[in-house]
């Protein structure tokens, strides 16, 4: 049935995107985005769905491999039960004092003297994902995306908005500190990985050594420091209205940050070595770092400068790559996305590159148009790699949705090739891999801890493993620890909304705490979930 023929009742609109609303009974949908299978809506009295007003293209091919109909698998209620619980797992990733208003009281305190040996306070922050160190690359990545979740999605959270920001507070608290400690300095790590991962012990407990490690002039790491610049300079964004004088303070460190970053150039990998390799080695080096802090820095301080920077500097810093990963590590496409606003709301020309590889990049996620590359599981997950895959899909589910909010908002749409795609499509396509981590899968496993009636129960985590404190108050010491990590039985303590690494490549996953690739949760698995989730939650 083509476009124009299907039935509907009507129009509503969302986040900028209009969609129709169909008759139940005499619509199908088809959900192929691979296998081109077709299912059959259920006749319920009263069943609704959204769908594309127009998908559309110069190509017809394309409306055989969209995905015309939203699933049905989960409400916006579950939605937004998963938003409340994608926030409430960074309680879970808390170093330092905790406060009374504490939700997973089965955390204690940790990290209380964390700097103190080098006469700082580095009391604070996350600690990144199963293990008790506290990574500064992955942390400020992850506290950029949480800002930039509420910035984009924050009208949507309702009820969640002050979790959001707590969330981001306390990452961003830590991150000041780290900053403004000492002069020409970046404290950008706690904890000696290679010692921390030797034993398994809860945070609580942890006598492994709490070295510190910085960058200075001398020792740069331009790549850590951009991003604890754009970390800072989104927040600011975010806690404009709320709290001034705090959104001053960040703003200001961060464009101190990043001239830091921008002086005294290199990456943090060659000068902290394996302290820092190979957990959060910079692969891609330091100048995506350097244009994605540059502009978020345009974003949150209109100060014609970061333009400048960006036009003179954008060209040897990434502007004309395509590239087709986002993560902790590599910033190129979400700072392609994040400059094409600026040519779609305001047509500045000098952002119209950054457009045409935002499309590039969209267009290599979408079966059946002529940049498509992405790889896809049997079931439709996205896939990029087989340890902690979900972060890629999450980081890419979040640019799905940002960008189509982008094209809804300002009329436009993606091109690729000879065809374009439009807003609504990447919604769908979004959603897609948003239902599937939530238990839309092959599996019917949902890969959030808490949600849904059958998630992971052995989580590749020390915290959620070791009986807690109220329950065994005495100290287990770091070699006692492993009978945990070996355990068979479920995690006493549950990590509620952690994501955790997910399936492989045919869709299978191995519950099994061993098993770090596919059981570890991280907190930059969960940040651009909680934008994802947020836009959906406000779905009818």
């Amino acid at each position: 049935m083509a476009a124009t023929e299907k039935p509907h009742l009507g129009t509503v609109e969302s986040h900028g995107i209009f969609y129709s609303i169909l008759d139940p009974v005499t619509c199908s949908m088809n959900l192929s985005l691979n296998d081109r299978r077709t299912l059959k809506l259920p006749a319920t009295p009263g069943y609704k769905m959204a769908v594309p007003l127009q998908y559309s293209s110069d190509s017809q091919d394309l409306e055989s491999y969209t995905l015309h109909y939203f699933s049905t698998a989960f409400t916006s209620q579950d939605y937004a039960d998963a938003l409340e619980k994608s926030i409430l797992f960074f309680e879970g990733q808390r170093s330092g004092k905790l406060p009374l208003n504490q939700r997973l009281t089965w955390r204690g305190d940790s990290g209380l003297s964390d700097g103190s040996a080098y006469h700082v306070n580095l009391v604070g922050g996350y600690y990144d994902a199963g293990d008790n160190v506290k990574f500064g690359l992955p942390m400020a990545f992850t506290t950029t995306l949480l800002a930039w979740s509420v910035i984009e999605f924050g009208s949507s959270m309702r009820n969640q908005i002050t979790n959001a920001k707590e969330a981001i507070r306390w990452s961003t608290d830590y991150l000041l500190k780290a900053a403004t400690a000492t002069p020409d300095t970046l404290y950008v790590q706690v904890g000696d990985p290679n010692m921390d991962h030797r034993c398994w012990e809860r945070p609580e407990d942890m006598d492994t050594p709490r070295n510190v490690y910085k960058i200075t002039t001398q020792n740069p790491g331009s790549d850590v420091a951009a991003e604890t610049a754009a970390a800072l300079a989104a927040a600011s964004i975010v806690f404009k209205e709320s709290d001034p004088s705090y959104s001053t303070e960040l703003l200001q460190t961060a464009m101190k940050v990043f001239d830091f970053a921008d002086r005294h150039r290199g990456s943090y990998s060659d000068s902290l070595n394996s302290v820092v390799c190979p957990f959060y080695c910079s692969y891609s080096g330091f100048q995506d770092e350097l244009l994605w802090g540059a502009s978020w820095l345009h974003k949150a301080s209109l100060n014609g400068s970061y333009l400048a920077y960006i036009q003179s500097n954008g060209h040897t810093m990434g502007s004309d790559d395509d590239d087709y990963s986002f993560s902790w590590d590599d910033k190129r496409p979400g700072t392609k996305i994040l400059l094409s606003k600026e040519f779609l709301e305001k047509t500045t020309e000098e952002f119209q590159l950054y457009k045409s590889h935002s499309d590039n990049y969209i267009c290599s996620l979408i079966p059946g148009t002529s940049s498509f590359q992405a790889q896809y599981t049997p079931g439709g997950l996205f896939y990029k790699a087989t340890e902690s895959n979900l972060q890629y899909v999450t980081s890419t589910t979040f640019l799905l949705l940002t960008y189509a909010k982008y094209l809804g908002s300002n009329g436009g749409v993606a091109k690729c090739g000879g065809a374009t795609v439009t807003a609504e499509s990447l919604v769908a396509q979004a959603k897609k891999q948003v239902d599937y981590i939530l238990g839309d899968n092959p599996a019917k496993m949902s890969y959030m801890v808490g949600f849904g009636n059958m998630y992971p129960q052995h989580v590749h985590h020390r915290g959620s493993s070791v009986p807690s404190k109220n329950a065994h108050p005495n100290s287990i010491s770091c070699n006692d620890g492993f009978q945990y990590l070996y355990s068979s039985s479920p995690n006493p303590n549950v990590l509620v909304g952690a994501i955790v690494g997910g399936p492989d490549n045919r869709d299978h996953f191995a519950d099994d705490r061993n098993n770090y690739q596919q059981s570890e949760p991280a907190t930059y698995i969960n940040a651009p979930f909680v934008g994802a989730l947020a836009f959906f939650s406000a779905e009818n």
